[in-house]
């Protein structure tokens, strides 16, 4: 089995500042660290990690080859990923002060400039059962969901960043939705409907420190999972490490329950650590890391 994840591809930039600037301002920044990031990344690096056959539509400019070359170093299958000669790699210039307040500015760039024929591409060699992926960082959500759901394949959609518009036109052909209590609120305030009332079989919703819900709007049984007690550090790309690593874990046959055990603890390792894509771990450390 595969995933297939229609996702974004940036370069993370991050300008280390004394505070940070205000209108009109000139700052000097007193150092700068290029990292890979964008959501969809860092859900087909978590996924790969997790020993999941893990491909990745996209597009980067030809100032992006080189998050090409580091998702495959981390297992990535990239052959679908598209260099578009003149448009730029999407990329957040993040600043960040003393006191770990940062200001951020995101270029979607090539990350808006996916077509239908890329995307028909890569879904053609998918199998019944194979699993698509997709979230809002990315173009044609929809017309890749509903080819999904053509080819029998599982669809599942982290629903980040929140969009109310571009969530209901996905609904229809989505399986199993992630959510994080911020964004259930907000598309509970958008359209009237919670977590249970979604036309979706699987909704979960990721609380932090709180854990997990669980609900199976199939059955409309509601569990909750609690989260591993750590310190965190940077909780940045913990929600997509858990995302990745669930729909890795079942990809492997591996029921819902222990799907997500396995995810609450990766998700839990990786706020112990600095960083995004760079820093997800493998399954070998999360079997092996003591909480």
């Amino acid at each position: 089995m595969a995933i297939y994840n229609l996702g974004s591809i940036n370069a993370d930039f991050f300008y280390r500042v004394p505070h940070l600037p205000a209108a009109g301002e000139t700052l000097a920044a007193t150092s700068v660290l290029r990292g890979l990031g964008g959501k969809g990344t860092n859900m087909s690096v978590a996924a790969a990690r997790a020993a999941a056959r893990t491909i990745h539509i996209g597009a980067v400019g030809e100032d992006g080859k080189w998050a090409v070359e580091r998702l495959l170093e981390y297992g990535v299958d990239t052959r679908h990923i598209a260099t578009l000669p003149e448009t730029p790699t999407g990329h957040a210039i993040i600043n960040v002060d003393d006191a770990g307040e940062n200001a951020i500015v995101l270029l979607p760039g090539a990350n808006h400039v996916i077509s239908e024929a890329a995307i028909g591409s890569a879904l053609s060699e998918a199998s019944p059962g194979d699993t698509l992926l997709i979230q809002n960082e990315t173009n044609n959500q929809a017309y890749a969901a509903e080819m999904a759901k053509q080819l029998d394949l599982f669809t599942a959609c982290a629903a980040a960043p929140f969009e109310a518009e571009a969530m209901q036109a996905v609904l229809p052909y989505t399986d199993i939705l992630f959510l994080n209590a911020v964004e259930a609120a907000q598309f509970e305030q958008a359209t009237g409907q919670a977590p249970p009332d979604l036309p979706v079989s699987q909704v979960i919703v990721t609380k932090g420190s709180q854990g997990c819900s669980l609900y199976d709007n199939g059955s409309g049984e509601i569990r909750h999972f609690p989260a591993l007690p750590v310190t965190p550090v940077d909780t940045t790309g913990a929600g997509d490490t858990f995302t990745g690593y669930v729909l890795a874990a079942l990809d492997r046959g591996m029921p819902m329950p222990q799907a997500i055990a396995l995810a609450t603890r990766a998700s839990a390792l990786m706020v112990t650590r600095h960083g995004t894509a760079d820093v997800i771990p493998d399954l070998k450390e999360v079997q092996d890391a003591s909480f």
